[in-house]
């Protein structure tokens, strides 16, 4: 079943369970695939389709850190129910210990020894923790192997 088929299954369900946030959050997602679709000129791969959602959900985030900040509760807890609807449909996300271990193993393949070799690292680590991975995380980490 594709991404857009899966909405739409999840978005008539919202609909009849009346549940207002889970249909916001939906059709949103729904809004945001096929606005890429058009873009792109074709139906999304599970690839692209992951990449949108993960867009979505680096929005929604960024949007709560900058809210807690402002001591904005208000708009806080809704925030975090978006978040986990958004995250329902990304697969399992990586803990940052595995995280960790692929950051060490792709130095140690790639025999990065300074910051110079960040890019490389990067470029290799990304393709392989797309969609599982916070890439701030994944930065902050390479940024630490590199300069032990």
């Amino acid at each position: 079943m594709s991404l857009i088929d899966t909405l739409n299954a999840d978005l008539k369900t919202a609909m009849k369970a009346r549940d207002k946030a889970t249909l916001a959050v939906v059709r949103m997602l729904k809004a945001a695939v096929t606005n890429e679709q058009i873009k792109l000129g074709h139906e999304l791969n599970e690839q692209e389709g992951l990449a949108v959602l993960a867009t979505e959900l680096k929005q929604r985030k960024e949007s709560l850190d900058e809210f807690q900040k402002a001591g904005r509760d208000d708009l806080v807890t809704p925030l975090q129910g978006e978040i986990k609807i958004v995250e329902h449909y990304l697969p399992q996300q990586l803990t940052e210990a595995e995280v960790s271990d692929l950051v060490t193993t792709t130095v140690a393949k790639l025999n990065a020894t300074s910051t110079k070799d960040f890019g490389k690292v990067m470029q290799t680590l990304m393709p392989q923790v797309k969609g599982r991975a916070d890439g701030a995380l994944v930065n902050r980490l390479v940024k630490s192997a590199l300069t032990k």
